[in-house]
């Protein structure tokens, strides 16, 4: 019996060196044995995540205008007048020509592909008016909507003459302009003609209808574009431009014509349109009536001043 033991033993020990020894000579001659568990590693050291989008590139000098949600267009200059619809708001003054102070501005409320809310207001003052150098106030407010290829626009106009308030009065208006590139496959409008009408609901009870057209001659790295522009207009029944008191006549009205030169200031003085664009402007138009039985003044004037787009 203790011999069966012995042996037994002695067997057990000799399979135990083999395996050993068979276990020594597979790491020598083949691959290292495999860990079950590999050491921990840091999240500096895992690979970063690959993307089928490229990173967003850093905005250049020359680009970045205000994309937020409010923009703003402000304007100042001197007129020799102040024409307004073919018809001088100067009329009967003794020195009606003289110099005519004007602010516009106005705030565009960007709500993506919904219609954009705008308010905004023109001021006139005449240094020789006798009874109130603010000679108008014409706030207004409305929504525009860019859906190309037309340019829709519509609000409420209120005119306001101080110490003249029997000439206060207010119309409601709509505006469509059509985005030609479309139609040329240009990269800028050729002409962008346009469609407007508006309603005297208060003091006038009339329409006034207009229709024109514009072209940019852009100067190419001379930070220079003249606007070359025309209009024709046509009113209904509207005793504003009636020449008998208490008239409702009905026609041709007066047609415009015009140029506007723009100088860019950025491009003259070498700073980003990021922080907003300034321009000299400088313009003429003539303007001449169509019918002796409607109110238009035959006359040239012009001025120059000062825009800020941001």
């Amino acid at each position: 019996m203790r011999e069966r033991v012995r042996t037994t033993g002695i067997a057990v020990l000799i399979l135990c060196v083999n395996v050993g020894l068979a276990r020594r000579v597979a790491g020598a001659d083949g691959p290292e044995p495999v860990e079950a568990f590999p050491p921990p590693a840091t999240l500096s050291l895992l690979p970063e995540d690959q993307s089928v989008y490229a990173p967003p590139a850093p905005p250049r000098e020359d680009e970045g205008l205000n994309a937020g949600g409010v923009n703003f267009d402000l304007q100042f200059r001197y007129a020799t007048d102040n024409v307004y619809r073919g018809v001088s708001r100067s009329e009967g003054i003794a020195r009606r020509h003289s110099p005519n102070l004007q602010f516009d501005g106005r705030a565009d409320f960007n709500l993506g592909k919904l219609p954009h809310p705008f308010v905004g207001a023109f001021v006139n003052i005449h240094s020789s008016d006798p009874i109130s150098r603010f000679q108008e106030v014409r706030p207004y407010v409305g929504l525009s909507w860019n859906v190309r290829p037309f340019v829709l626009e519509g609000g409420n106009i209120t005119y306001i003459f101080p110490e003249r308030d029997e000439l206060n009065t207010g119309e409601v208006y709509a505006k469509v302009t059509f985005d030609d590139s479309w139609l040329f496959r240009t990269d800028t409008p050729i002409l962008s003609p346009y469609g407007y009408a508006a309603y005297d609901y208060d003091k006038y009870d009339g329409w006034y209808f207009e229709a024109g057209l514009k072209h940019d001659f852009v100067f190419e790295n001379t930070g220079l574009t003249i606007t070359a522009l025309a209009n024709l207009a046509f009113v209904a029944s509207n005793s504003f431009y009636a020449t008998k008191p208490g008239g409702k006549e009905t026609g041709l009205q007066h047609y415009e014509v015009g140029v506007v030169g723009n100088y860019s200031l950025n491009h003259l003085f070498h700073f980003s349109p990021r922080y907003g664009t300034f321009t000299l402007q400088g313009f003429v138009y003539y303007d001449d009536r169509t019918s002796s039985n409607l109110r238009a003044d035959i006359q040239i004037w012009g001025g120059g001043g000062i825009g800020f787009h941001y």
